[in-house]
């Protein structure tokens, strides 16, 4: 194959047409002797509004020799095409006497258990929520005013923190194992373009399907999975794993666990702590949702001629700011077209996140203006962050003193240091509603000093951004884990050998693609040393 870099085609005209000419045109060949084209990526160069274009590189198969052909071509823009394949590791010969144990079916713990099971190690997979769809049927009667289920929410559940998000699939991560879990997010339901987009994105109502099917895919290659079934203790002997126990009473055995929970599995963290499992605290963010008409960042990010070109889709943003009291703010989670939802995962709490369809055809555009916080804010213990967090979102709670519903805000009587008496023409999106309040209540002051700061600046970059009529939801603590839980070279805790910390809960991913990624490293570690429970021939 052929790889043919930096086509660009206006994003007003008709793409596969012009594609195909301008491949041939390139390579210097007849539309007859192209056999093949795929898209390996696909961009959109907006940074001229008043010619948006859509910048493609693919692969192209030709008749005759490629090599041939290459002479004739600018190298800078025609090469040989070259992907490296992810295959996995040569299985180790430590017979296994119980099968590993994975705990959570979030993205580290579903690509996990997967790589696990492909090899016939038959993983139990552990769930404490429920299954995706019995999930979905809790949050949405929670959202309508309905009672918390503690144990399956937003945060806790088949597919994680993720089945309740836009459902982004961008990382900064440069990793083999990337085009492998996009490959299978599609082979298990998603679409096709996320293989190839920019910024991927799959969307909720779709990534919840994708984690159904790959459940049943578990089951079929020898896995087991179980939900409801909270781990609730870690069975520890001369400093090795020796199984786990499951709702307080049932033991399990297992020489490989792999701890893949979530960010918000609070109550995890303190049993870890009281095992002696090492930890240390963890920078985060926190902050509010802001939310937008998505009109209004279709026309500051593409000009007026393309807003509402529906090949471009919903707008998207990412706001980076260095405040003068040396904290870092930034946008994150931006879900286009989206809603803001209630995530907490806790009684007496309020949690805020954002949430897109895979259409992202919502009327506003969402997201996270978070702040950076560390042991300055919260000390220097190791669950000083968890409690941190504890704190600020029982505050949100007694502030909007109204059940579940979330503190709320006009962007301009939050700048100008005053109460908002109404909305205006931008109606909040969250669910199970807002209260009018002062947001300054249930933040920290630095974060407040950051947020009014940052703000207006923001603003000269994306034009409308501090509309007076903007809504401000508080509060936003839920960006990542308050704590590492640290591992060696091998991927196993420092003092508890046969124990895997991957994913987000335990400090090294930091959303869904880089989560699925570290928890296929940490199945990759067991794959390498022990021998599966069922042979290839078998």
């Amino acid at each position: 194959m052929l790889r043919i870099n930096a086509i660009k085609i206006d994003a007003y005209k008709k793409q596969e047409p012009i594609l195909k000419k301008e491949i041939c045109k390139l390579l210097h060949i007849e539309e007859g002797e192209l056999l093949s084209y795929k898209i390996h990526r696909q961009s959109i160069d907006a940074r001229k509004k008043e010619r948006i274009a859509l910048v493609y590189t693919v692969d192209a198969e030709v008749k005759g020799d490629e090599k041939k052909i290459l002479k004739k071509c600018d190298p800078k823009q025609v090469t040989i095409a070259k992907d490296e394949q992810y295959s996995l590791p040569k299985c180790g010969e430590i017979p296994l006497s119980d099968r590993p144990i994975v705990i959570g079916a979030g993205p580290a713990g579903l690509f996990a258990a997967l790589m696990l099971a492909q090899k016939g190690y038959k993983p139990l997979l552990l769930e404490r929520g429920e299954d995706v769809d019995s999930r979905a049927q809790k949050v949405e009667e929670f959202w309508q005013g309905g009672k918390l289920d503690i144990e399956s929410n937003v945060q806790f559940g088949e597919g994680g923190a993720g089945a309740f998000s836009d459902g982004k699939l961008s990382t900064g991560i440069k990793d083999i194992r990337l085009k492998y879990v996009l490959e299978q997010l599609v082979a298990h339901g998603g679409p096709k373009d996320i293989t190839y987009s920019y910024r991927p994105h799959i969307g909720t109502d779709i990534l919840r399907k994708v984690v159904r099917n790959i459940r049943y895919h578990l089951l079929n290659l020898g896995a087991e999975v179980r939900f409801k079934a909270k781990v609730t203790e870690f069975i520890i002997e001369d400093g090795a794993i020796k199984g786990v126990v499951v709702n307080g009473e049932e033991k399990i055995s297992a020489q490989a666990v792999i701890l893949a929970i979530g960010h918000s599995a609070r109550d995890t963290f303190y049993q870890l702590a009281e095992q002696k499992v090492e930890m240390v605290p963890k920078a985060f963010a926190i902050g509010v949702r802001i939310e937008h008409p998505q009109s209004l960042i279709n026309l500051a990010q593409y000009g007026e001629r393309y807003a509402d070109l529906p090949i471009l889709g919903a707008a998207d943003y990412k706001l980076t700011y260095h405040a003068s009291n040396g904290r870092a703010v930034y946008s994150f989670c931006m879900c286009p077209g989206g809603e803001v939802v209630a995530a907490t995962s806790e009684e007496g709490r309020i949690v805020t996140n954002g949430m897109s369809l895979h259409a992202r055809d919502g009327k506003n555009a969402n997201s996270a203006l978070i702040v950076s916080v560390d042991e300055r804010d919260f000390g220097e213990g190791v669950l000083a962050g968890v409690e941190f967090q504890h704190y600020w979102e029982r505050k949100a709670f007694e502030l909007a003193h109204d059940g579940y519903k979330a503190p709320c805000q006009l962007v301009r009587d939050f700048l100008k240091d005053r109460p908002s008496k109404g909305f205006g023409e931008i109606e909040p999106t969250y669910r199970p509603g807002v209260v009018l309040r002062e947001i300054k209540e249930c933040l920290p002051a630095g974060v407040t000093e950051a947020l009014r700061e940052a703000i207006p600046q923001f603003a000269g970059k994306i034009k409308g951004f501090a509309h007076p009529q903007a809504v401000l939801t508080a509060i936003e603590s839920r960006s990542s884990s308050p704590v590492r839980i640290l591992r060696n070279s091998l991927g196993q805790a420092i003092n508890i050998g046969g124990l895997y910390p991957c994913g987000e809960g335990a400090g090294y991913a930091g959303g869904i693609v880089s989560a699925a990624v570290d928890g296929m490293k940490a199945a990759e570690e067991i794959i390498k040393l022990y021998q599966p429970l069922v042979k290839d021939d078998e």
